[in-house]
């Protein structure tokens, strides 16, 4: 997955130090829905090119609500955008919700790795 096919606030420069491997465990589910994602955008969405009604498409959407929420919650906002994604729907700009504080580093392929304490 490259860097231009995520928009620039799902992307990072940050990479999982060594000895972080342990602190980044919990990231685990998030990352492996990433990796699903990523793969689907590689090439399934391919093939559909640019339908979406809405900015960012769905499957960028759901990247972005994944990164910043989590799994499970990241995976309802992007059941909820795909339910709204319809033939009748006005799009525009539609940005996943970012959280407050967002605790974790984002790697250039759009993975969440725990911040570096240096």
């Amino acid at each position: 997955m490259t860097t231009s096919t995520l928009p620039a606030a799902s992307v990072g420069s940050a990479h999982l130090p060594e000895h972080a491997w342990v602190r980044a465990i919990p990231l685990l589910p998030r990352n492996a829905l990433l990796g699903v994602l990523h793969a689907y955008r590689a090439t399934v969405s391919r093939l559909y090119g640019d339908v979406c009604r809405y900015y960012p498409s769905c499957s960028a959407y759901a990247v972005g609500a994944v990164q910043q929420h989590g799994a499970i919650k990241g995976a309802a906002f992007a059941a909820a955008r795909i339910a709204r994604c319809h033939p009748w729907a006005e799009g525009g700009i539609d940005d996943p919700p970012a959280r407050a504080s967002f605790p974790h580093a984002l790697t250039r392929h759009g993975f969440v790795v725990p911040l570096r304490k240096d």
